[in-house]
Order: C-alpha cells, then sequence, then structure tokens
C-alpha cells in the first residue's frame, strides 16, 4: 500500500468494511473534511461494484482509504484478510492508490457522535453507523496527512 498520497488537492473515498455492510464516505484534502455517503450491503458482488461504480464516477477520486480492524490487544481482526482483499480489488479495479487507516474505535467514536445531540434512546443509529464509521476513517487519515505534512514542512524549515 502507498505512504505517501498524491495529489494534495484531491477527492478520496473512504470505506467502513464489515461482515454485512460497507459504509462509504467522501473527502478533501484541501479542506480536510469527510461526509459520509451511504451503505451498501456487503453481500451480492456485483450490486457492490455497480454501487461503487457509481460513487467512483460521481466524485472521481484520486484514491481510496479504507479501515483496517484490531482487537484491543493490537492484533489484527479476524476480518482484516475481507478488508485487504476489498483493497486489491479496488486497486485493480480503479488503478487508483489505496490507503490504510486503523478503525479499531470508529465504530464507538460513530456511536458517541451520533448521541452526543440526540436522546439516548434515539432510532436510527444502526442504519447509518457504518456511513458514520467510514466517514470517521476518511476524517482521521486526511487529518493524518495534513499533520504529517506539517510536521515535514517544520523539519525542513528548522
Amino acid at each position: 500500500m502507498p505512504t505517501i498520497p498524491h495529489p494534495k488537492l484531491g477527492t478520496y473515498l473512504g470505506f467502513d468494511f464489515g461482515d454485512k455492510h460497507i459504509g462509504i464516505a467522501v473527502g478533501q484534502r484541501l479542506t480536510c473534511t469527510a461526509t459520509g455517503l451511504v451503505t451498501i450491503p456487503t453481500q451480492g458482488k456485483l450490486a457492490r461494484w455497480e454501487a461503487i461504480n457509481k460513487l467512483v464516477e460521481t466524485w472521481q477520486p484520486c484514491g481510496f482509504v479504507v479501515g483496517l480492524a484490531y482487537q484491543d490487544d493490537g492484533s489484527a481482526n479476524p476480518i482484516n484478510a475481507q478488508i485487504l482483499k476489498f483493497c486489491r480489488q479496488l486497486e485493480g479495479r480503479y488503478g487508483l492508490p489505496v490507503y490504510t487507516m486503523d478503525e479499531t474505535l470508529s465504530t464507538v467514536e460513530s456511536k458517541s457522535l451520533y448521541y452526543q445531540s440526540r436522546a439516548k434512546r434515539s432510532a436510527g443509529f444502526g442504519a447509518i453507523k457504518d456511513t458514520l464509521a467510514a466517514q470517521l476513517i476518511l476524517q482521521t487519515w486526511l487529518e493524518h496527512i495534513a499533520d504529517q505534512e506539517r510536521q515535514e514542512k517544520w523539519l525542513i524549515s528548522n
């Protein structure tokens, strides 16, 4: 997987790949922000790739960011093999770089964000949790890359 993203001003699609659903978000390096788009079923490969194709056509990304899951002890989550296969498929289908980001707490954090402005018993979290998780994964990656670039500029100037 690539380590340095290019181009600096580009749009990226972020993915939270799960057993049953894939949450998808879009983000820009210029604004360093991400927005949740949609959740699609993991099953039904043809329908999954048709939905992703439409998003790629619409957003014209210059790369993809996919969350990798880890256990509390730091070991890889069993789903990581499927996630890495999905990464290879994205790269092979679209010829664009795929970056990975630790998603360990993305679902927990997305739940916290969802309920901050709602009553604790609000319905609807289940329907958007994967999209929110994808948004957090992509947002974290965008912020991480921006921090890396600031540190590199600081090192060069000092």
